[in-house]
């Protein structure tokens, strides 16, 4: 594992954690009994098998 050498200061630790960015969900569309839903694309497969209900 990569160990670095010298201690990173504050302001260079910080502009390099505030360039990351959580991407939203992409909703897709499944139909339950019939009725299109837009849900989350991870647990879309979830909603399909009714495991998880969709709100709405």
């Amino acid at each position: 594992m990569a160990v670095p050498k010298r201690r990173m200061s504050r302001s260079n630790t910080r502009h390099r954690r505030a360039r990351w960015k959580a991407a939203t969900p992409q909703p897709v569309t499944v139909t339950v009994d019939g009725v299109p839903y837009r849900v989350p694309q991870r647990p879309a497969r979830a909603y399909e098998r009714g495991l998880l209900r969709p709100e709405g």
